[in-house]
């Protein structure tokens, strides 16, 4: 893990390469005591089912088979998407903005979520069109350029973008938080995330993009249209996941990649949110491939093309509802059951307190 003399070397060096070399494997050892203990409680085998592999997960993460779910913060990466003159939206980026403040006063649905499973929420200005009373120590610039016309930023601005994610999980670590979640706020950014699947994963445009925040059928027909422009024209290389993202991605995306890859390097547990925050985990998996057993999963969103995402990382969801909202509202769905289950796991009667014979594996 990394102390702040180490990040503040690496920032010179290069913080994402730096980032990079510090990840490392899952702690076997821990998970293994983790799973012992799993079968050791008074229960059937495996019946808590994907929360009991989240547990134990979380024990390779923070190396120590005592798993702590606490404190917790939902980081909101707010930016907004120049392909919006394009009509992709139902709203103006303006609403990015209100929305962003909003997080300050507590009033979004995340903020609302949060405050019931005790998750501080934290929103970032990596790249909104204005500037707000949300901090913008990491903004990198005023929105991206329209992607249907021209790279919606440089190279360059990508790489500095995952980096504020990165030092967001340095900072979040120093300030005690012990797991986190992705958030996200942007009018239009499920047009870039619609892109960078459409490149990185090799599917048809059509088959990853869908009506965003209520789009009608024409609105849909546009948003389609401008993404089919934005390959065309910028030529996003999809075997260099950096290069999509600097073409048709957005810095919401970037950041949150950064913030995955940074939990990585710090052995934080970061949980998956829906489709943008997928796109975000799908970035970093193919930057830096030992950061996905490190993501979370929480829900599989009502966009489909997040599904997609979340086989081609090999993540099993454990919430299926439909969600579609953003701003890492099933993140914060799954805090509330991974209490639940951590509360199991620490102070549940094993078979042995209970002098019954315990279960065994049956073929």
């Amino acid at each position: 893990m990394y102390d702040k003399k180490e990040i503040e070397s690496g920032m010179k060096m290069g913080l994402l390469e730096e980032t990079i070399r510090a990840v490392r494997p899952l702690d076997e050892s821990a998970m293994k005591t983790a799973s012992v203990r799993w079968d050791s409680i008074a229960k059937p085998l495996h019946s808590l089912g994907q929360l009991e592999q989240q547990i134990i997960t979380i024990a390779g993460i923070m190396g120590d088979p005592d798993v702590v779910v606490s404190p917790r913060a939902i980081v909101e990466m707010c930016a907004d998407n120049g392909v919006v003159e394009e009509g992709v939206s139902q709203t103006g980026q303006e609403v990015t903005a209100i929305v962003a403040e909003n997080f300050l006063s507590g009033d979004t649905t995340s903020c609302v979520m949060g405050k019931c499973c005790q998750a501080d929420i934290i929103p970032v200005d990596i790249g909104m069109a204005v500037d707000t009373k949300v901090r913008r120590d990491k903004k990198i610039r005023y929105g991206t350029a329209n992607m249907a016309k021209e790279p919606a930023m440089s190279r360059q601005e990508a790489v500095k973008a995952i980096e504020a994610g990165i030092s967001m999980a340095f900072e979040c670590r120093e300030r005690g938080y012990r797991i986190l979640a992705t958030g996200e706020m942007g009018i239009g950014n499920t047009t870039s995330s619609s892109a960078m699947a459409s490149v990185l994963l090799k599917l048809p445009v059509e088959a990853v993009t869908g009506r965003g925040a209520g789009l009608s059928h024409d609105g849909l027909s546009r948003k389609i249209q401008a993404i089919k422009r934005a390959i065309e024209t910028n030529h996003p290389d999809p075997h260099d996941a950096i290069d999509t993202l600097a073409k048709v991605g957005g810095l919401d995306i970037a950041g949150m990649a950064g913030l995955y890859l940074g939990g990585a390097a710090c052995r934080i547990p970061v949980v998956m949110d829906g489709f943008i925050s997928c796109v975000a985990a799908l970035t970093a998996s193919l930057v830096c491939p030992l950061t996905v057993d490190y993501m979370l999963p929480s829900h599989v969103s009502g966009e489909h093309a997040a599904r997609k995402i979340l086989e081609y990382l090999g993540k099993k969801a454990p919430i299926h509802a439909d969600l579609c909202l953003g701003e890492g509202t099933g993140a914060a769905a799954l805090f509330p059951l991974l209490d639940m289950a951590a509360a199991v796991y620490r102070s549940m009667s094993t078979f042995t307190d209970i002098k019954v014979e315990q279960y065994k594996e049956l073929l």
